[in-house]
């Protein structure tokens, strides 16, 4: 199995910004450097399982969230992944999967 790097450091910096953290200060937590934190969030660098564990425990989510973008111990999480899935996607594209779940949402039954 593999993993979208770009896609964990995504969901690593979105759970660190929505925590308020920075990456200085979760570096610091983590004794390892700002630089590494970077690399990590931007998808340069793969996280090992040992960091992951540390930037779960600091940042309070879980790795199934980090690693997959699923957090079923929320309710929100289906819709967090769906927010995931949208990150990247071109102006034209967001308008084209609007239009396919516009009538999905709308409807009644």
């Amino acid at each position: 199995m593999s993993f979208d790097n770009q896609m964990i450091g995504n969901r690593i910096r979105k759970a660190r910004e929505d925590k308020g953290i920075t990456q200085e200060i979760l570096a610091e937590s983590m004794d390892v450097s700002n630089a590494y934190i970077s690399k990590i969030e931007r998808g340069r660098t793969p996280v090992n399982l040992d960091n992951l564990d540390k930037i779960c425990a600091v940042l309070e989510t879980s790795p199934e969230y980090i690693l997959h973008g699923t957090n079923t111990s929320t309710d929100e999480y289906m819709r967090n992944e769906i927010i995931d899935m949208l990150q990247g996607c071109s102006a034209e594209k967001i308008k084209l999967i609007a239009q396919v779940i516009k009538p999905i949402v709308e409807y009644k039954g």
